[in-house]
């Protein structure tokens, strides 16, 4: 062991989102801080530097390569508009190469807003010695200690192997991978049906190659189910399989090098078989708490999920240690919910504020190749909650307008907002299907979470030609049988 044992005022364990927020806050308000962060290479040898999952293997290389799909179909639509354009093909080595130099930047920028702010940044697997102190192992086995007042654990997560399946750890590879590989995955098979899943489907459609997906129940489980429908109806629309009511049982590389999955019919249960040069597995995630020795600070997990249980304070059941992000109990999975809950921590702690993080009413967006925004609660929610006959639901299928001169497929466009039926019938949750969702959701999420009423949203002046004035124009209740399909302007 180092002699010295180093003392801080907060000590961050994970240099992700909520980690850096947080310490980055912190050191600004005054306190002596340090980050912790390491990056255990994924089981097929790829690593990446500072700045967590959303940075390095999520919300921005995913963003990226959606954005090259989105591409593609606009130049698919640019003849339409005049535009006499050459065949043209596809490139994942550019497109790779440029969207890793971006993250490298951003890893850099991390490390430069560390050092400007005065936080001490080691690149060290930490775990718990006892409450206040953390060892830190270095790639090269020497050992650091370091003790602090306050501990933020915000080490996130990190997709999970279905290691039950045969092959599945020496053949497959997950989200961690496919942003950072060097050469086309080719014929891809996505496992799972959570949102990184049909995101990667998605954009492996939209970039040319052969994509299909295998789904064992419902996509997007938790998201609201009538909007989920459309997003793979949407999806197999563009050229994306799915298979459905399927589980791989095993994985095995044939001579030629590619991959042979064999899969089970659950409905018929027969077997069935394909081959695929990439199965990218996308079954869920799991927290990376398993090396942090907690019981030895006394911190308690949920022992089904292995997530840390915690207050609104974000404290755990150890008063001075707190967790922030994805490995936090109860929390939503997203980027900036870490970042906000790990900066009010911050500011907390150094006694600037008393206000604790609201997690009711925060927004989202599904980039699929028709991106899926929310805010609120789901239908299936809203009724739970308040009882059928106290819900309104007003809705419509539209038509973007830069859909109409490339003769594009507008039937999975949607939206529909959820409503108390009481008058003035209180916004509960706002849902769109359609180009720049996450543009438009930002917008409407300020007005929901302000307390918008459904009579307020239509005395909003709609902005026209856009996809976001239908959301001011929703006249159309469920409940009325009426056809909610809008014709033009």
């Amino acid at each position: 062991m180092e002699a010295g044992r180093q003392d801080y005022d907060l000590l961050v364990i994970g240099g992700g989102s909520g980690g850096l927020a947080c310490a980055k806050e912190a050191a600004q308000l005054g306190k002596k801080v340090a980050v912790v962060d390491y990056v255990e290479p994924s089981p097929q040898g790829t690593r990446w530097g500072l700045g967590g999952t959303c940075v390095n293997v999520g919300c921005i290389p995913k963003k990226l390569m959606h954005q090259a799909a989105l591409l593609g179909g606009m130049i698919q639509d640019a003849p339409h508009y005049g535009w006499a354009i050459q065949p043209v093909l596809h490139d994942w080595r550019t497109m790779a190469e440029a969207v890793q130099n971006h993250v490298k930047s951003l890893n850099w920028g991390h490390r430069v807003q560390l050092q400007d702010r005065k936080v001490k940044y080691f690149n060290i697997k930490a775990g718990f010695v006892n409450e206040h102190t953390v060892c830190g192992v270095a790639k090269d086995g020497k050992e650091t200690l370091l003790s602090a007042e306050h501990i933020v654990i915000a080490t996130g997560g990190r997709p999970r192997y279905p290691t039950h399946i045969e092959g599945a750890l020496e053949y497959g590879i997950t989200s961690d991978d496919i942003f950072w590989l060097k050469e086309s995955p080719g014929k891809t098979l996505v496992v799972g049906a959570s949102y990184v899943a049909l995101e990667c489907a998605g954009f492996l459609t939209g970039l040319g190659l052969d994509t299909t997906v295998m789904i064992r129940s419902i996509p997007l489980r938790g998201f609201d189910q009538q909007m989920s429908s459309l997003v793979t109806e949407y999806m197999a629309s563009q050229g994306t399989r799915f298979l459905r009511g399927c589980t791989p049982s095993r994985v095995r590389r044939r001579p030629d090098g590619q991959l042979q999955v064999t899969w089970e019919d659950l409905t018929s249960g027969k077997e069935d078989m394909g081959t695929f040069n990439t199965v990218l597995w996308a079954t869920g995630r799991i927290p990376e708490t398993r090396s942090l020795n907690l019981e030895k600070a006394g911190v308690n997990v949920n022992p089904n999920s292995q997530k840390i249980l915690v207050d609104a304070q974000e404290t755990t059941s150890i008063p001075h240690i707190y967790a922030i992000g994805d490995v936090a109990e109860g929390r939503p999975e997203l980027t900036p919910t870490a970042i906000m809950a790990g900066k009010l921590l911050a500011q907390r702690l150094c006694g600037q504020s008393s206000d604790v993080m609201d997690y009711d009413n925060v927004p989202t967006t599904v980039f699929t190749p028709l991106e899926y925004g929310c805010v609120g609660l789901s239908e299936e929610e809203a009724v739970a909650r308040h009882g059928e006959e106290h819900v309104e639901v007003y809705h419509a299928y539209y038509k973007p307008l830069e859909f109409t001169v490339a003769e594009r497929d507008a039937s999975q466009c949607y939206i529909k907002m959820v409503c108390l039926r009481k008058p003035p019938q209180l916004v509960l949750g706002l849902h769109f299907l359609g180009p720049n969702a996450g543009e438009v959701t930002q917008g409407f999420a300020l007005g929901i979470k302000c307390g918008a009423s459904y009579v307020q949203v239509m005395r909003t002046v709609g902005i026209h030609p856009t996809c976001a004035e239908e959301v001011a124009k929703l006249r159309i209740s469920k409940r009325s049988g009426l056809d909610p399909t809008v014709t033009g302007c």
